[in-house]
């Protein structure tokens, strides 16, 4: 039963997230999209985030056995679909989510269960994601020059939200999956030649797809890691 009620505040969710995906970037000269070459487009996104948000949601009470922890865990992962869907869409992460959203993790750090997350690990964690891709931000800067960094800002925020969300106990793993991810992806998509080596491919929605893994399971894993 619980599992059919997050299904359809999934459904719900995916309208707001696709509602502001679209208000969002009206106020901002959106950048040419970088990825109609493996099918995402603004006309099959609202399908997409509905069914992936819907489905999300359903299999997040299966993880966690806490309702507060499921429902709390369902905003930040709302969160982090809506900047999936911005990164993909406009290579944009706003602050008029970023910074909500990080006051709200710390808040909600309060109320979930202590496994998940608590006041001292999401600070900690939120300094130590920005300072972390703040370094990696400016090595890139050095390596690759400001026109063709491979990093935004946008990236080191949304790493230190992150943190936020997840806390220290999970952020480290979070960040070395999403990093993971962009490096693999990217090369199969090189390999593939839908994208070439001056091809600027978003990075903030790899950071986002591991957040979301660590929010689902992520203090399973951890406490084994540990253990």
């Amino acid at each position: 039963m619980l599992t059919l009620i997050f299904f359809v505040i999934g459904l719900l969710a995916a309208v707001i997230i696709n509602t502001l995906a679209d208000y969002l970037p009206s106020s901002h000269m959106p950048l040419r999209p970088q990825w109609h070459t493996w099918g995402w487009s603004q006309r099959k996104r609202p399908l997409l985030v509905f069914i992936g948000t819907a489905i999300i949601f359903a299999i997040l009470p299966l993880f966690l056995t806490e309702w507060v922890d499921v429902a709390v865990n369902s905003f930040h992962i709302s969160v982090l679909i809506l900047i999936i869907v911005t990164d993909l869409e406009h290579r944009l992460i706003f602050n008029k989510v970023i910074w909500p959203a990080t006051a709200i993790a710390l808040l909600t750090s309060l109320l979930v269960s202590p496994e998940e997350n608590n006041l001292r690990l999401a600070l900690v964690g939120a300094v130590v994601g920005f300072v972390i891709f703040y370094v990696l931000y400016w090595l890139a800067q050095f390596l690759y020059g400001a026109e063709r960094v491979p990093l935004g800002y946008g990236d080191v925020k949304l790493a230190m939200l992150m943190g936020a969300m997840l806390g220290f106990h999970r952020i480290i793993f979070a960040l070395i999956l999403g990093i993971f991810l962009g490096g693999v992806i990217s090369l199969l998509l090189l390999i593939s030649r839908r994208v070439d080596r001056t091809t600027a491919l978003p990075y903030g929605q790899y950071l986002a797809i591991a957040g979301i893994v660590m929010l689902i399971w992520g203090a399973q894993y951890v406490q084994q890691f540990l253990d």
